[in-house]
C-alpha cells in the first residue's frame, strides 16, 4: 500500500485529533477521522501516549470535507475545517455527553437540539499576532502556526468577520509601512453590529507620521482605531476623533442596547449569542414575581434580558469595570429593576449582603475554570430552577456532579451551543431542577 507506516483511525479526541493505537500505545493524530485510514508522522513521543500529524488520506471518512481556508493545515486558528460541519457538532456532543458521564457521573434527561449558525465569517473578537520575519522580509498578521509559536503566514481568514477577515494583507502592509513597524506585537479586533474596532498594542512611541498612516486607514475602512501604548487602561481613540470610546450591540427581541469597551469580553458570535440567551431564558421559565441571581454576569449580556421578564435580578461579576458597564447600561436602557455587585465568585464570602438571599432562580456562566467554589452555596439561595451556560465541558461535567449529588437538583436538560464552528471549543447549556 505505502512504504510510510499507516493505522486506522478508531475515535476523535476532545479536541479533534484522530485517535489510534500504534504498536500497543493511544496516539493523537492531527487531521485524522474516525474510521479513515492514513499514513502518519510521530511528532512527540510520551509514556503513555504518542502525538503525530496524518500525511496521506488512504481510505477517507464520509465526514471529511475540503477546508474552505487556504491556510487551514498551517494555521493554528481552527482544528476541524476537514470534517462536515454537521459532523463537527455530533462530536461536540459526543464529547459533552462523555464527560457529563465520565467526571460528573451524571445522565441529562433531555438532548436539546444544538444551537447552530453561520459557520463562516463568524468570530466577531480576535487576537492577531504581529511580527516582521527577517527571513520573509515581510511582516506577518494573523494567528499562531499549528505546532509552533511562530506566527502563520497568511493572506485571509474565512471565520472571521470578512471586515477584517479579507484584510489581512492590507493591515500586513499597513503595519510595514510605519517606521515603528517591528514595535506592534498585537491588533485586538472587536466588530459591533455597526462597527469595527482595532486595538494596535505598540511598544515604544509612534511618531506623528505613523498616527496619520493609522487614522487614513482608519477613515478609508470606517474602522475605529484605538491605540495601547502600555495595560489596557492605556487604550484610547485615535481615530475618529470627538467620538465615544463605546461600540454597540442589539438584543432586538428585548429592546435593548448595550455599550462596550473593544477590550471588554463579549461573545464572539453575534448571531449565536441571541439564541443563547432566548434558550436561557426560556428554560428558566421566568414569571413576572421571580427574583432572580445572575453569577459571572460580566456587562449584563444575560442580566438586562432577564430583567425585563422578571421582578428583580442581582448581577455578580469579578471585574468592577464590568460591573461600571453593566450598571451604566442598565441606565441606557432605562432598567431599574436590576443590581450589580463586584464579588470574587472564586473566593465567596458568605457575609456578602447578595449571598444573604433566597433566589427563585439562577443563571452562571463562568469562565473555563468553572464554578466549583459558588457552586457550594447554592443550597442556601433555595433557586428551583438553576441554568448553566459553560464554555468548558469538563468543569462543566464536575459542576453538575455537585449540583445533582450534593445539592439535590437533577440535570433535566443539556445541548451544544456552536459558539466557535471549526474548532475544538464545545460550549454548552445545561437546566438543573431541584428535585
Amino acid at each position: 500500500m505505502t512504504s510510510e507506516p499507516y493505522t486506522k483511525i478508531t475515535g476523535l479526541s476532545h479536541d479533534g485529533r484522530g485517535i489510534a493505537i500504534v504498536d500497543g500505545k493511544t496516539t493523537f493524530l492531527h487531521g485524522a477521522l474516525p474510521g479513515e485510514t492514513v499514513t502518519y508522522k510521530l511528532t512527540k513521543k510520551h509514556s503513555r501516549y504518542n502525538e503525530g500529524i496524518a500525511l496521506t488520506i488512504l481510505e477517507p471518512s464520509n465526514e471529511r470535507t475540503t477546508p474552505t481556508c487556504e491556510h487551514f493545515h498551517i494555521c493554528g486558528g481552527c482544528s476541524m475545517q476537514h470534517m462536515e460541519a454537521d459532523a463537527q457538532v455530533q462530536h461536540k456532543e459526543a464529547i459533552l455527553l462523555e464527560q457529563l458521564k465520565h467526571f460528573g457521573h451524571v445522565t441529562p434527561q433531555t438532548i436539546l437540539p444544538p444551537i447552530s449558525g453561520n459557520p463562516w465569517g463568524y468570530r466577531r473578537k480576535a487576537r492577531l499576532g504581529v511580527r516582521y520575519v527577517r527571513k520573509k522580509e515581510r511582516v506577518l498578521v494573523g494567528f499562531r502556526e499549528k505546532f509552533s509559536n511562530y506566527l502563520a503566514d497568511i493572506k485571509n481568514c474565512p471565520v472571521l468577520h470578512p471586515a477584517i477577515g479579507t484584510r489581512i494583507t492590507e493591515l500586513a502592509e499597513l503595519i510595514a509601512s510605519l517606521a515603528q513597524y517591528e514595535q506592534i506585537p498585537q491588533i485586538e479586533i472587536a466588530v459591533s453590529d455597526s462597527e469595527v474596532a482595532l486595538v494596535f498594542r505598540h511598544m515604544q512611541t509612534l511618531p506623528d507620521t505613523d498616527l496619520e498612516k493609522l487614522r487614513r486607514f482608519g477613515q478609508a475602512h470606517q474602522f475605529h482605531i484605538f491605540l495601547q501604548p502600555d495595560s489596557p487602561e492605556s487604550v484610547y481613540l485615535l481615530w475618529p476623533e470627538n467620538k465615544d470610546i463605546f461600540l454597540h450591540y442589539t438584543l432586538p427581541r428585548y429592546q435593548l442596547n448595550f455599550q462596550f469597551h473593544p477590550l471588554d469580553f463579549t461573545q464572539i458570535n453575534s448571531e449565536i449569542n441571541p439564541l443563547m440567551i432566548e434558550q436561557a431564558l426560556k428554560l428558566l421559565d421566568l414569571k413576572k414575581d421571580d427574583v432572580v441571581l445572575d453569577l459571572f454576569c460580566g456587562l449584563g449580556n444575560f442580566t438586562l434580558p432577564i430583567a425585563t421578564l422578571a421582578k428583580q435580578v442581582t448581577g455578580i461579576e469579578g471585574a468592577e469595570t464590568m460591573v461600571q458597564r453593566a450598571k451604566q447600561n442598565a441606565l441606557h436602557n432605562k432598567i431599574t429593576n436590576a443590581e450589580f455587585f463586584a464579588a470574587n465568585l472564586m473566593q465567596p464570602s458568605p457575609q456578602s449582603a447578595w449571598m444573604q438571599k433566597k433566589y427563585d432562580k439562577i443563571l452562571l456562566d463562568p469562565p473555563r475554570t468553572g464554578a466549583k467554589e459558588i457552586i457550594e452555596y447554592f443550597s442556601q439561595f433555595s433557586a428551583k430552577k438553576i441554568v448553566y451556560v459553560s464554555c468548558n465541558p469538563a468543569t462543566f461535567a464536575r459542576d453538575a456532579g455537585e449540583l445533582v449529588l450534593k445539592h439535590g437538583y437533577q440535570l433535566t436538560a443539556v445541548g451544544v451551543i456552536n459558539m466557535f464552528p471549526h474548532t475544538s471549543h464545545v460550549e454548552a447549556m445545561g437546566l438543573f431542577e431541584k428535585i
